[in-house]
């Protein structure tokens, strides 16, 4: 079961296969592993102390920054997550990312931004498109129509937090004008926009 796996000069952390969309592009749906990962398919969800005891398995000096990220929404383990991020902190004292879809706080029913300060580093969440309607084609969330506006809400809830929160859309799957519809929606909300590479 592959709970840490390495991905370019990142460490990332397999939490959950739990998510509360079904993306039409998700790599879940063509692929079982990631960068140098074995399958991201969890036989059950790994506890706290199974997680910490893997870090003894890499050399997290040679890594970047610690990101969660693996075949499912790591805010459905909002507690786990924190727990990990903190001991990582104190221990590594290296940079810790989250990427998300952007649908915590609807996950847990909470704001769950407040809880990232001086912990997560960077946000990066899954924009996909400018177009609520067709976000919600893409993205198939089970928290429906209110999902779009609860995600950009959650982003600019970041930005009181956490450093860095960017907002992503993969190239080649908008056309120009809806990326400067991306740019802009980003602007308005103070975070960062990124085109990030189609991987097959």
């Amino acid at each position: 079961m592959t709970i840490l796996y390495k991905v370019h000069n990142n460490l990332y952390v397999n939490l959950t296969n739990k998510c509360p969309c079904s993306c039409t592009f998700c790599l879940r749906q063509t692929m079982d592993h990631v960068g140098e990962s074995d399958s991201l398919w969890l036989t059950r969800e790994p506890e706290y102390e199974e997680i910490i005891a893997d870090f003894a398995n890499f050399n997290v000096d040679a890594f970047d920054e610690l990101v969660f990220c693996g075949f499912g929404e790591p805010t459905e383990r909002i507690d786990i997550l924190l727990q990990v991020a903190r001991y990582f902190k104190e221990t590594y004292h290296k940079p810790i990312r989250i990427n998300t879809n952007g649908l915590g706080n609807l996950v847990n029913c909470r704001d769950i931004a407040p809880d990232f300060k001086g912990l997560i580093d960077t946000v990066s969440i899954s924009l996909n498109t400018p177009n609520a309607d067709r976000y919600h084609e893409l993205v198939r969330s089970r928290f429906g129509d209110q999902s779009f506006q609860a995600m950009l809400d959650f982003a600019k809830e970041c930005t009181r937090y956490v450093p860095h929160v960017v907002m992503t859309t993969v190239d080649t799957t908008l056309s120009k004008e809806e990326e400067s519809q991306c740019q802009a929606i980003c602007d308005q909300l103070g975070v960062t926009y990124r085109i990030r590479p189609w991987e097959s």
